[in-house]
């Protein structure tokens, strides 16, 4: 019987619902999975819509080998958090894996765990990873040390593979990945920046607009009296 391995996702209101589910997806398939959904204050949260609900509260969680914590626009104020974010650093310091999806990478700089440490995030707000002594990094999977984040979004699907192989070894990650039938074949070349056309780019920037640069001083903020 395979031992247990205890895979804690750190979630907060208004967090990307793919940034978890994609690699909960893959990673409650591992041989022994025990995956866990945690906040704050435990119970509710809502996420662009859908509400993840039955969720423990992260401080009644003694240890975990995993640790993941996903992105979304709810991030800045999970960083504003002391509540969320000691409960990030105290289950850190004793996983196996430290681990994010999207600008999840922000808050474990902001918790002090990426100091020179290269890190991956979502395109739009990677440069942010600087302020907390990271290195940002383009890649879609980044792993330095124990340490391993995930692009954007959809980028969770990778890193959970990655991981997978990293704990089951590749063949079983492979098999993860046939079930899913993940076989990426996008309509359009447009899922980085520097494929997507310049009018499509443009208005994405666009749409952003004055939201970005309100994210962008919070996030500024944090680092600031965080002493990063």
């Amino acid at each position: 019987m395979a031992k247990p391995l205890t895979i804690v996702f750190a979630l907060y209101p208004d967090v990307t619902h793919l940034d978890f589910t994609g690699p909960h997806q893959v990673l409650c398939n591992l041989p022994g999975a025990v995956a866990i959904g945690a906040s704050a204050l435990g119970g509710s949260i809502e996420a662009q819509g859908l509400v993840f609900g039955d969720l423990a509260r992260l401080a009644d969680i003694e240890f975990c080998d995993v640790l993941c914590v996903p992105g979304g626009f709810g991030c800045t104020d999970a960083m504003a958090d002391p509540v969320y974010m000691d409960q990030i650093k105290r289950l850190a310091a004793g996983a196996r894996y430290v681990t994010s999806v999207c600008t999840g990478s922000l808050i474990l700089g902001a918790a002090g765990l990426l100091k020179g440490r290269r890190a991956a995030c979502h395109w739009a707000w990677r440069d942010m990873l600087s302020l907390f002594g990271a290195i940002p990094d383009p890649a879609r999977v980044v792993r330095d040390g124990n340490i391993l984040t995930g692009g954007g979004v959809t980028a969770g699907i990778d890193f959970g593979l990655t991981l997978a192989a990293e704990i089951a070894g590749p063949e079983f990650a492979q098999a993860i990945q046939l079930n899913l039938e993940y076989a990426p074949a996008p309509p359009f070349e447009a899922g980085r920046p520097e494929t997507a056309p310049a009018a499509i780019l443009e208005l994405v920037m666009a749409r952003r607009g004055s939201q970005m640069d309100e994210r962008r001083l919070a996030i500024e903020r944090v680092a600031r009296s965080v002493g990063l």
